[in-house]
């Protein structure tokens, strides 16, 4: 029986990224990916079907962590403030490898549309899995739909605000600031387009 070799996920992940960033998404291969993470092709395969899940490698953990930080929110926590809880959540698990990690992957995903797909279908999930969240919490599926596209919404500007800093506040800080950022901006969407604009200037 083939050894299962500790930390092959993670290399992997790192081997992918590094080789869609040097010579392309299209030019990189399943046994380069092995190889460069110094696994065999059947040990990539038990962790990723193809080259383009290993994108979302850690989706799951992320959306467990967005869930339960908004199921365990006080139980008299607004929608928005529920969502706040599980981004302080799903944020205090990245630390500083994965701001720098952060920068490689946007590089990668920016020189191919195959995987800006596929980091939007990423989005569609923790969205969903949020949504749900919310739902359980009684909140109208309208509202949670909402609230979940802000969350996710916030969570991507802060993570690129934290990534592309030199990370002296944290990605909590990064992603709640976000969220309150866009939660205003909601107030100005019934409104003329300059009178919206004067006010969003006027409030930063």
């Amino acid at each position: 029986m083939a050894r299962w070799e500790p930390g092959a996920r993670e290399r992997l992940v790192v081997a992918a990224v590094d080789l869609f960033t040097e010579q392309g998404y299209d030019d990189t291969t399943v046994a380069q990916i092995a190889a460069r993470a110094g696994v065999t092709r059947s040990t990539f395969h038990r962790h990723f079907a193809d080259k383009r899940d290993v994108l979302v490698a850690g989706q799951e953990t992320l959306s467990t962590l967005l869930t339960e930080g908004i199921t365990e929110a006080p139980a008299d926590a607004g929608p928005l403030e529920a969502v706040a809880a599980g981004l302080e959540r799903a944020s205090g698990a990245l630390g500083q490898g994965d701001r720098e990690f952060g920068q490689r992957i946007k590089a990668a995903v920016a020189a191919s549309a195959e995987l800006q797909e596929r980091d939007a279908l990423k989005s569609v999930g923790l969205a969903a899995a949020m949504t749900a969240a919310l739902a359980t919490r009684g909140v109208p599926d309208p509202v949670a739909h909402l609230a979940a596209e802000l969350g996710v919404l916030a969570f991507k500007r802060g993570y690129a605000q934290w990534s592309e800093g030199d990370g002296a506040d944290g990605l909590a800080h990064h992603v709640l600031a976000a969220l309150s950022e866009l939660h205003g901006a909601t107030s100005l969407l019934g409104r003329p387009a300059a009178e919206s604009a004067d006010e969003s200037q006027g409030a930063r």
